[in-house]
């Protein structure tokens, strides 16, 4: 199981790319949102063909600007590449075909939708309002070969996550949570909040502009972590 980040910025860090990653999970691979600066980043390294399945922590832009560019495309210039959706519930599943329907107008031609828990080790957990009111959102957990990955989404309370976590069979733990620098972006969790789970958990944040980041922060930032990133990837397929 490998986490490779495409882009680590939040909405406006376009520097840094959307939040969004590759997961190679028991022999598949999951793109893991897709925001306005996904569909660019896959065409530059031509990874359009690799992907297998789209799953989705929420509708926001930055994190599916790119989901109609990418089926649209997979449908036309990739031939035998059809990615899936997995969704988590059937009201999600039909929030992502109303928003697909209003670009592509019959979605059903360009993508297939598949419940994620066809796909055994993946356990969505529902953030219904915990990144924006009244807002649709999830974290995953990723379970494979005793090793388990988690991915917060977006979510400005993270209690509910890590509460979830410890009810659960205790193993090490990497968790990719969204963070913020500022006390007064309420949609993201603020970095202190996430320091009490740093005994437990091995906790990267990502979903930010790294160059903000305060010298009190004792969290390892995905954007400083080479081994997590698109180019270190594509490297160790050169060599």
């Amino acid at each position: 199981m490998k986490f490779t980040f495409l882009g680590t910025g939040g909405a406006f860090d376009v520097a840094y790319g959307n939040s969004a990653a590759i997961v190679e999970f028991k022999g598949h691979s999951i793109l893991l949102d897709c925001g306005f600066t996904v569909y660019p980043t896959l065409r530059q390294h031509q990874l359009t063909r690799s992907m297998e399945y789209i799953l989705l922590t929420h509708l926001h832009n930055d994190h599916t600007g790119s989901l109609a560019n990418i089926l649209l495309h997979c449908h036309y210039f990739n031939a035998n590449c059809r990615p899936s959706i997995l969704y988590p519930d059937d009201d999600f599943r039909d929030e992502i075909y109303e928003f697909l329907r209003l670009q592509v107008q019959k979605p059903e031609l360009y993508v297939d939708f598949i419940p994620v828990s066809e796909l055994p080790g993946i356990t969505a957990l529902d953030t219904y309002g915990l990144h924006a009111e009244k807002l649709q959102s999830y974290a995953y957990i990723f379970e494979e070969n005793g090793e388990r990955m988690v991915y917060s989404g977006d979510l400005g309370q993270p209690e509910s996550l890590f509460a979830f976590l410890r009810g659960l069979v205790p193993k090490a733990t990497t968790v990719f949570h969204d963070v913020t620098f500022s006390e007064e972006n309420t949609a993201h969790t603020h970095y202190k909040k996430l320091i009490q789970y740093t005994q437990d958990y091995h906790i990267y944040g990502y979903h930010c502009d790294p160059t903000q980041n305060p010298e009190d922060n004792p969290l390892p930032l995905v954007y400083n972590r080479p081994e997590l990133l698109l180019s270190s990837r594509l490297e160790e397929a050169v060599n």
